[in-house]
């Protein structure tokens, strides 16, 4: 019976010294450091975004030589979080916010003392040269679309739930009629005046997308849309093969293409302000700045 005990005893130690080794890797603590709980990785998203840019910058800022990004794309990086999340295992994402991750998951940015990402920013609509001429009405719509964080998250979740685009823009739409009525104030309506928005695969562009679209489609319009990268979106409208975007983040994330394409876009207006980018972690990560991340 004494040794029983004993035994017993020994066994609930071991136990309570798993349950800690597994809270110090789960949290990059004593037993890893932050970097090798995530294999010095940060799960980033499509190469051509301006956020890996900036997340580039980052790693460079802070000295974190052993660190790589992984690219991917919005989905491969919410999947990632999701299988992280799901067992409270450790994992760092590139981030931004409005996105619907936010209301699904509890998260944190990182602090970022040196401003690699830089401060608040806003969405803004990109057009083609010549569209305020060739489309007025359409010109001043998106000219008047602005909508909060709330809007879209809302638009962005019923999609991450399974609804189809389209008909979860349709459902906002239809209960946001005095916004919307906003944006078409004093506008006409057209005859079949053909538009073609380009847009990036991120879950707020594919949300005020589908929104805009419809809005314009009532108006009268045949509106086409373009799944592209971030490159080939600012590429588009630039040389006037697409009309528009409304995936403009900037001072930052974007700030490159607008350098480079600068003269060749109208900045129609901002859409959105306040909005966010830098290393998201689940809370549950006892980190808080991307200092943290150095050995």
């Amino acid at each position: 019976m004494k040794r029983k005990v004993l035994g017993l005893g020994a066994v609930a130690l071991l136990a309570v010294g798993l349950v800690a080794c597994g809270d110090d890797k789960k949290d990059g603590g004593a037993t890893d450091s932050v970097g090798e709980s995530v294999e010095y990785k940060i799960t980033g998203i499509d190469p051509g975004a301006g956020i890996m840019e900036a997340t580039d910058r980052a790693i460079a800022d802070y000295n974190l030589d052993k660190w790589e990004v992984v690219s991917g794309s919005g989905a491969a990086m919410t999947a990632a979080l999701q299988r992280a999340y799901d067992k409270e295992e450790p994992i760092i994402v590139t981030g931004w916010s409005p996105h619907w991750k936010f209301a699904k998951f509890d998260l944190k940015y990182l602090e970022d003392p040196e401003g690699s990402f830089g401060g608040a920013e806003e969405i803004h609509t990109i057009g083609r040269l010549g569209l305020k001429e060739d489309s007025p009405e359409a010109y001043e719509i998106l000219s008047n679309f602005k909508w909060t964080e709330e809007d879209m998250a809302e638009v962005m979740v019923e999609i991450i739930d399974g609804e189809e685009p389209k008909v979860a823009a349709q459902n906002w739409i239809d209960k946001n009629e005095d916004k919307v009525a906003v944006w078409t104030d004093g506008v006409e309506k057209v005859d079949g005046i053909e538009i073609k928005f380009v847009y990036v695969a991120w879950d707020s562009t594919i949300a005020s997308t589908n929104v805009v679209s419809l809005v314009l489609e009532d108006m009268g319009y045949k509106v086409t849309t373009s799944q592209v990268e971030a490159g080939p979106m600012w590429t588009a409208v630039a040389d006037g093969s697409a009309d528009v975007f409304l995936a403009g983040w900037l001072p930052v994330t974007h700030q490159t293409y607008a350098e480079k394409f600068e003269g060749k876009y109208d900045d129609i207006g901002t859409s959105m302000a306040g909005v966010k980018i830098g290393l998201v972690v689940p809370a549950y990560m006892n980190i808080d700045s991307i200092e943290d991340l150095k050995e």
